[in-house]
């Protein structure tokens, strides 16, 4: 087969416009104005004969015309709006529009961790070939019945435990009807006017990201979960061709459906996150927004609050399939702006489903807002009521261990990690990274001979936790480069599971370093080298040893000479000393001593070298020696 140029596939990927030679080219059929749906995974002789061409747009882009990359649109955005005078406002300060007040309720749709489907005992995974994990009934074939799974009950009554829900005793399925090519049987089961779980709530503090104007906490209640099925995955292909992957059909997914007690976009932001979050430690998500086992929609009005809105709320639009936190936030702004101009303008807000994408500036209609007469909600007459023991609610409630919140307290008050680096490390790979660190601190901690922290204990109350920040820091920063540079060599997390670099390796690494054994520098190097397989593990101590690594500190002779190299020619630079010693500055220029400490750090030995005492000479030297001479020149 003829190797097919890079720039002819970059055309067909990004634009749909094919080659007029070679294999892309070799059938040739008249473009329908009709958009064609095929099954993915289907072998070619299994396709119906009109799903076996390859369709070529009417009126594909110039050859010549490369396609624009993402970034480049949102940088030509950015000058656009500088030119036109108009400055970017800032999130923090784009939470409230005086005179208005903004109500959003939230939908988030998510996939359980379960091994089966809800109604068939096809497996849920999502690693398989297109339509490879398909029974009869999730392809509605005639006289499949569904089958409902009982196992699926058990993420889904953690996360409603963990939202702080009443588990209802019994339940039952409902039918809601429409027609997609992703529901194959032209209605999905869910659980409508009985689910089963309400009532439940959860507290957002300022940690979480809220906005400021909800002070130090808002609770949001929870209306109810309902379980139901996942629909088919659908991939657009170009020539308005769309590909369907069934595996997804019948995967089990909770409903969390909010309260409108929502008044601000950064904390609608901050509530999916941490539902998320709260899914994950009770492990009943697969996975999270970022590889879309987790989908929201927002329902977004305003109303004026001047009185003239009655009290009522204006009328909604929904925001449907947001696909991450950055996109809830962006799109609530510029829907509460689009309604808030309509009206200002003497219009009518319409119920309808808007859509919205990456770096849109607006939301866009989708469809009108159907509601429950529309779907024409009805009991499922092929399933059963579920009824759910008390003495299962009883042991999964006692077996879920430590939620976010007393977890994220624990790690401030027994270790001094800040509220951001012990929500980042929950949040991380699904609730990986923490696991992860936890191992390399009880290694660390061995390797120290210190005594493991209490859980009454606060930080206040121990002596020294240095190594437990610096294990959190590490975990988070140096080990994240890792991780997102192999992941983006390999194309996907192989290293999620930190296999390349084991908890005890980087606690020997971390308990060298605490020691002040090795410096910064020398530790980076010996992570990034048993990432790439060049040191074993366990050879950490040895690959010192035989390198010649360890730290030895140069005297303090050593520093003042390179103190003397550094300032030499610097007079503009020690003239700021002099202002502030004889009062002429009310600010120690704390800037310009690093500045002459990176300087020193960057002539002399770094590996042989503590930035504290560089830093301590350096200022030593100035104070004593450098000043006196300028000023006895002047």
């Amino acid at each position: 087969m003829t190797r097919i140029p890079t720039a002819e596939l970059s055309r067909y990927l990004l634009t749909g416009q094919l080659t007029r030679r070679g294999c892309l080219g070799a059938r040739r059929v008249a473009f329908s104005r009709f958009s064609t749906t095929t099954i993915a995974g289907l072998s070619q002789t299994q396709k119906p004969q009109e799903q076996q061409t390859q369709r070529i747009p009417s009126q594909p882009p110039a050859a010549n015309t490369p396609p624009v990359p993402l970034r480049k649109q949102l940088k030509e955005q950015a000058r656009a709006l500088k030119a036109s005078g108009k400055k970017k406002t800032k999130k923090t300060d784009n939470q409230t529009v005086p005179g208005w007040e903004l109500t959003v309720g939230i939908e988030i749709h998510a996939q359980l961790n379960t091994a089966r489907k809800l109604f068939s005992p096809a497996a849920t995974s999502f690693n398989g070939k297109p339509n490879s994990h398909v029974a009869l009934f999730d392809l509605a074939i005639p006289g499949s019945q569904p089958l409902f799974q009982p196992e699926t009950l058990i993420p889904a009554v953690r996360a409603a435990l963990a939202l702080d829900c009443d588990i209802q005793p019994v339940s039952r399925f409902d039918r809601k009807h429409y027609f997609h090519w992703d529901q194959p049987s032209g209605y999905q089961i869910t659980q409508y006017y009985e689910p089963f779980a309400k009532n439940g709530h959860i507290t957002l503090y300022p940690r979480d990201g809220i906005a400021a104007e909800d002070g130090e906490s808002i609770t949001v209640g929870i209306q109810q979960l309902q379980m139901e099925q996942d629909t088919a995955k659908t991939t657009a292909q170009p020539g308005e061709v769309q590909w369907l992957d069934f595996n997804r059909v019948g995967v089990p997914l909770i409903e969390i459906i909010t309260h409108p007690q929502i008044h601000h976009p950064a904390t609608a932001a901050a509530l999916v996150r941490k539902i998320q979050m709260l899914l994950n430690s009770v492990d009943a998500c697969v996975s999270g927004m970022e590889s879309g086992g987790l989908r929201a929609d927002v329902n977004v009005s305003v109303r004026r609050t001047d009185g003239a809105s009655s009290g009522k709320l204006g009328t909604r639009a929904e925001i449907k399939n947001l696909s991450s936190f950055k996109a809830v936030e962006d799109a609530i702004i510029a829907e509460r702006d689009r309604q808030i101009a309509l009206l200002e303008a003497g219009g009518v807000v319409a119920g309808e489903t808007r859509g919205w994408s990456l770096g849109s500036t607006e939301t866009r209609r989708l469809r009108g807002k159907e509601g429950e007469v529309d779907y024409r909600y009805m009991p499922d007459p092929d399933l059963g009521p579920v009824v759910i023991d008390d003495n299962l609610v009883r042991h999964l409630g006692n077996s879920m261990g430590t939620l976010p919140d007393a977890e994220v307290d624990q790690l401030m008050q027994q270790y001094g990690l800040s509220s951001k680096d012990a929500l980042s490390l929950m949040l991380l790979d699904n609730g990986r990274r923490i696991e992860y660190f936890y191992d390399v601190l009880d290694e660390l901690e061995q390797r120290l001979g210190l005594e493991k922290v209490s859980e009454t204990t606060t930080v206040d109350a121990v002596v020294d936790q240095s190594h437990a920040r610096l294990a959190a820091n590490w975990c988070l920063h140096e080990l994240g480069k890792v991780v997102e540079l192999l992941d983006g060599l390999h194309g996907g997390r192989v290293a999620e599971d930190y296999s390349v670099v084991p908890a005890t390796d980087l606690a020997a690494i971390l308990a060298h370093l605490h020691r002040r054994e090795i410096t910064a520098k020398v530790a980076n190097n010996l992570l990034w080298g048993l990432s790439r397989g060049e040191i074993r593990s366990g050879e950490v101590t040895n690959e010192i040893e035989e390198q010649g690594l360890w730290y030895k500190e140069i005297s303090e002779d050593e520093y003042m000479s390179l103190c003397d190299d550094v300032v030499e020619g610097q007079d503009k630079v020690l003239t700021e000393f002099v202002r502030f010693k004889e009062g002429k500055s009310k600010a120690y220029p704390q800037g310009k001593l690093m500045f002459l400490v990176g300087q020193m750090l960057r002539t002399g030995p770094e590996e042989n070298m503590n930035p504290a005492s560089a830093e301590r000479v350096m200022r030593k030297r100035i104070e004593e020696v450098y000043v006196p001479g300028l000023q006895a020149k002047e």
